[in-house]
């Protein structure tokens, strides 16, 4: 570079000593040069208050994925498409569980059955322990007169002792009854839930980045059918030195430029940074490349305004992030916010 710049300025000197009117043109359109050539290396020079570094878009990923295993009944969506919070993104064959569920049903009607019985034998046992009751106390009447015999009197008591059991036993078939009615009608819910959840639904509003399964393939549980960028949530991860990062604040105003749009200013703001620093990435070349370690810094572009551009976000376009190392400097005229109409 020294021996180029060396060239052009002797090259410079020398057509200028001519005094020719050519040699002047000459030596403006090298000394143009020498700026031209001199800004492509140095870069764009920007205010001291201000830093910049290359990064690239990127948005929250949202994996659809199965519940449970299954065959896939049908994929609902495309690539690139647009889809609201709660629309269907796929649909899982549920034949065996609609058989499941038609066995669970029948069992919740067979103990209900049970539980009729159980309470109609309660009834029935109460009715004996108040007989026996009864006949105990006429037996001990009759025995205080001394018309009853102490054969009879124990007789009453054992008759009293077997229905008090009896009753226990009726009490404790209605609660087996009932309990076998909660777990066939939870077993009913738990179907109904996989019913539900064979429906894969989308958790917000996105677009469908990629389909990773297709109608009729048999899919794991858990395994992602399709994959949602979350529009709503955009940003730009930047690395900045340690003796800027230490004077950024979150929240603090921050400003992006893509590659393809370099017309455009986005408006954005700090919504992380990093506590420890790391090695300069290789993909992400810094404005001091000197300095190899950075903090990782997060420029969040708020949802409103995603809203209005929503068919233009695109993630992993690369462009330049710029923020302020002074919050109270003003942003230069090629850093205010300029916007698509």
């Amino acid at each position: 570079m020294r021996k180029q710049i060396a060239l052009i300025l002797a090259v410079t000197i020398g057509l200028s000593l001519c005094g020719d009117a050519r040699a002047e043109n000459a030596a403006s359109r090298a000394l143009a040069g020498i700026k031209a050539f001199w800004s492509s290396v140095a870069g764009q020079q920007l205010p001291q208050n201000i830093t910049m570094s290359n990064g690239r878009i990127e948005a929250q990923q949202i994996l659809i994925s199965a519940k449970f295993a299954g065959r896939l009944a049908e994929v609902l969506v495309d690539e690139g498409q647009i889809v609201d919070a709660g629309s269907p993104i796929a649909r899982i064959d549920t034949a065996d569980l609609e058989a499941e569920l038609v066995g669970a049903k029948a069992q919740v009607r067979k103990s209900e059955r049970s539980e009729i019985e159980a309470t109609a034998a309660i009834a029935q046992r109460e009715s004996e322990l108040l007989l026996a009751r009864q006949e105990l106390e006429r037996a001990q009447a009759m025995s205080n007169t001394g018309s009853g015999t102490v054969q009879q009197l124990d007789l009453r008591r054992s008759q009293l002792n077997v229905a008090e059991a009896s009753a226990r036993a009726a009490q404790a078939s209605q609660d087996e009854a009932q309990a076998a009615t909660d777990a066939a009608r939870a077993e009913v819910a738990r179907i109904q839930s996989l019913l539900q959840d064979a429906v894969l639904k989308a958790p917000r509003r996105g677009r469908v980045e990629y389909k990773l399964a297709q109608a009729g393939e048999v899919v794991a549980a858990g395994a992602p059918v399709a994959t949602i960028l979350d529009l709503s949530d955009v940003s730009m991860t930047i690395f900045l030195p340690a003796r800027a990062v230490g004077r950024l604040a979150i929240g603090d105003e921050a400003r992006i430029i893509l590659d393809p749009a370099p017309q455009y200013v986005v408006p954005a703001s700090i919504s992380f940074v990093a506590s420890e620093a790391q090695f300069t990435p290789k993909a992400v070349e810094t404005q001091e490349e000197r300095e190899k370690l950075v903090f990782r810094v997060k420029l969040k572009i708020a949802p409103d305004l995603l809203k209005n551009y929503e068919s233009r976000v695109k993630t992993g376009v690369r462009g330049v992030g710029y923020v302020r190392i002074d919050p109270s400097a003003n942003w230069p005229a090629e850093l205010q916010v300029k916007l698509p109409q």
